[in-house]
């Protein structure tokens, strides 16, 4: 039995299916135990509860490996980045006491404990607090992860479609490295066998410039939006103006200077197979056909 942390939602979605389909018993820790649930009877769901570490240990009692997707993009509704280190610690303390043989964590490209930005130097912490648990361990480092319920691949087509403007922060030739995340999902599972303490990338086989790759969007749905080029800092606010309108948080200032630094690109060689500009093709018609909300997948999702 495995563990999967967030099978509900993107990443973790992906990790469970992979696993399943090797004839594993998979259980998952969610923020949300009653979303639906679209593996039916096969994953059953409990909470997290970083508060009863009793709980959390039962919860990942039995359990060979833990598939760790837990992270917040940014702070919100209370969490933060120091909250989300806390929840991290306990949970691999849990999973320590519970006997879990293996932890498979999915950090990010480029993570330092020396970065400015929190996003990825938390996500450094994170793995600081892993190598220190005394829990044999792996970490797959992805790039730019796209599929399905991607948000920053889908938001981008979705403005494409709606808008007949379309910003781009800079020169635009920073560079991004696309990864499908079923490609992701296999690389993690695969890393539960290999040897303990492997950090590896998850890397897709095309690079784009981010012009490169909005251009690419636009073309495959049939749109040819006025790109324009403008400074971050106005970008950032034109994003903040149109977030109050969706309720949303599109694009923080840390994302965007990650973007623009090229963190989401690897200095290894690719090890995913399937080509973006390939599923994109395939999914042309659909991807950017609504607006995708953080905020309401994460934070205002109710049963009701």
């Amino acid at each position: 039995m495995d563990v999967v942390t967030g099978a509900f939602g993107y990443i973790g979605k992906y990790i469970t299916k992979a696993l399943l389909e090797r004839g594993r018993d998979v259980r998952t820790i969610t923020t949300h135990p009653t979303k639906p649930n679209s593996f039916g009877t096969a994953v059953k769901a409990f909470s997290y509860n970083f508060n009863n570490p009793d709980q959390l240990t039962r919860t990942l009692d039995g359990a060979e490996s833990l598939y760790n997707t837990y992270w917040v993009r940014f702070p919100f509704d209370g969490q933060t980045y120091e909250s989300a280190l806390a929840n991290t610690q306990t949970l691999f303390q849990c999973a320590k006491r519970a006997g879990v043989k293996r932890i498979v964590h999915i950090g990010v490209t480029q993570a330092s404990v020396n970065s400015d930005l929190p996003y990825y130097s938390g996500k450094a912490l994170q793995e600081s607090i892993l190598s220190e648990s005394g829990i044999p361990f792996s970490i797959v480092r992805p790039t730019l992860v796209f599929g399905q319920e991607d948000i920053l691949v889908n938001n981008i087509a979705w403005l494409i479609r709606t808008s007949p403007i379309f910003p781009i922060f800079g020169s635009g030739l920073y560079r991004v490295q696309p990864v499908f995340v079923e490609d992701l999902a296999e690389i993690a599972v695969h890393q539960s066998t290999s040897s303990p303490g492997a950090i590896v990338d998850a890397i897709g086989p095309e690079t784009f410039t981010f012009q490169e790759l909005v251009t690419l969007i636009a073309d495959k749905i049939g749109k040819k939006p006025r790109i324009v080029k403008v400074p971050p800092a106005v970008g950032i606010l034109c994003g903040q103006i149109l977030g109050l309108f969706l309720s949303d948080i599109l694009l923080t200032r840390n994302e965007l200077k990650g973007l623009m630094d090229e963190l989401l690109t690897s200095r290894e060689l690719p090890n995913a197979t399937t080509k973006f500009s390939d599923w994109l093709e395939k999914n042309k018609s659909t991807v950017g056909s609504r607006y995708s909300s953080e905020i309401a997948r994460h934070f205002r999702w109710s049963a009701s």
